[in-house]
Order: C-alpha cells, then structure tokens, then sequence
C-alpha cells in the first residue's frame, strides 16, 4: 500500500468542466503521473445517521465513506465533481479521520476527466459510464 500522506498534490491543476459522462466533471490540466495524490478529499466530517438524513432529505449525493464517519462534500469547489467509471484512473484511499486522498491509478493526460469507481451496486445496474458505454 502507499503511503498516505504525499509531499504534493495537484488539486491546483484540476478544472470543473462540462462532462460527457454526466454534468460536470473535473479534469487534469497538466499530465499527472501514476500512483500520484491527485487531491486531498475534505468536508465537513458527519455521522453516519447524518449522512442517510442528507441523502434521504437533501438529495445529498457528495458523500464519501471514512470508516466511522462520512465527509460530506457538497460545499466543495471540485470533488463533488468526480464522475463515476467502472474502469477509472483514480481511486480514494486512507488518509486520516477528517480527510480522504484521491490518488491516480495510472497516468493521467492533460485534458483527461478524473473518475472513479463509485464502488455502490445500484451503479452497475444500469450504468452508463464512459467504459459501459463503449462496451454496450
């Protein structure tokens, strides 16, 4: 496993733009190598009770699993964006108890949208990302 903490990050070149896969996404404005941070996750830190009272009542779709509690995104600039690939070119790792890391599952080129892997069954149900798509 790699380390959880990274001398660098590249949150600083990821732009929100429109997306093909889904509203907006976010992209790589410069070339990001693999197994690199990506971004550090960050959001208010909930329970997990609070967390199915968002969903339920709000709608709230921006939230991210850290073991006993949840980081809710949803006033964040650019993760919030992050659509969901069945064959993404990042993933969330560990990190601590108030923060989560995107970090790059292989290289990741210059205009490239950022995804990963929801991980929750209903998505591949009836899911049409980039790489389902392709392969329907």
């Amino acid at each position: 496993m790699k380390p959880n903490n990274y001398s660098k990050d590249f949150e600083s070149e990821i732009i929100v733009k429109n997306s093909p896969i889904h509203g907006k996404g976010i992209f790589a404005r410069c070339e990001i190598p693999s197994h690199s941070l990506v971004m550090v996750i960050r959001g208010e830190v909930i329970s997990g009770y609070e967390c199915e009272k968002r969903e339920e009542e709000n709608n709230n779709v921006y939230i991210f699993w850290n073991g006993d509690y949840y980081i809710d995104t949803v006033n964040t600039d650019k993760i919030k964006y992050i659509n969901h690939d069945c064959n993404p070119n990042s993933e969330v790792q560990d990190r601590d108890d108030k923060t989560l890391n995107l970090v790059s599952k292989r290289i990741i080129y210059p205009g490239e949208e950022i995804t990963m892997d929801y991980g929750y069954e209903e998505i591949y149900e009836d899911c049409s990302c980039l790489t389902c798509s392709t392969n329907k």
